[in-house]
């Protein structure tokens, strides 16, 4: 995102220019830098925290791979969310599965259980509500829930989201609208009580 002070994106320019040089450590910074904001992108389409996980280090081997192509045109960072977000929608694409918790995920999941003390009602309906909320988002397309995902929940610019799923400003807004409005003929009736 554009919101880097002088200082910072001539630090930045400086590293990605060091970087093509083959200098590693220029890239680790760039990693460090990313590094929560790549896997957050893939975690928004893919909905796991191990597969974005392997997606985000798989978006990195990639930038490096590539990096003498990075021409400027667009942010560092643009161009590296356009990476892990492509490489999270084929990924989504070839698995064609629904989203299995494990780990710590399925941890929490199960933590969020109804106990016999407390506000069971109300954290239940929360969670009724979360769960069909991900149902919804599973029966959009991967592009339409990338396109809703990076806006709504990643607060990114419709400009932001067209470089980074390397399309047209228009169809960001055509497919943001389409996600919208499917979302919500799916959750119709549905409210937090």
């Amino acid at each position: 995102m554009n919101n880097q002070a002088p200082n910072a994106k001539a630090d930045e320019a400086e590293l990605i220019r060091q970087a093509k040089q083959g200098d590693s450590q220029a890239f680790g910074t760039l990693v460090e830098r990313y590094q929560r904001r790549v896997v957050s992108v893939a975690q928004a389409v893919v909905h796991n925290q191990e597969d974005a996980l392997e997606l985000a280090q798989e978006a990195f081997v990639r930038a490096y791979e590539n990096l003498a192509q990075f021409e400027s045109r667009s942010s560092f960072s643009t161009w590296l969310y356009r990476i892990t977000a492509n490489l999270a929608i084929d990924f989504r694409r070839r698995e064609g599965r629904q989203t299995v918790l494990r780990g710590e995920d399925a941890e929490t999941e199960i933590g969020k259980l109804p106990s016999e003390v407390g506000d069971s009602f109300k954290e239940t309906a929360r969670r009724e509500l979360n769960q069909r909320l991900r149902e919804a988002l599973m029966q959009l397309t991967p592009e339409h829930r990338a396109v809703i995902l990076l806006r709504e929940v990643e607060g990114l610019s419709y400009d932001e989201i067209s470089d980074i799923l390397h399309c047209p400003r228009g169809t960001v807004m055509s497919r943001l609208h389409y996600a919208r409005t499917h979302l919500r003929t799916i959750l119709e009736g549905v409210t937090e009580s």
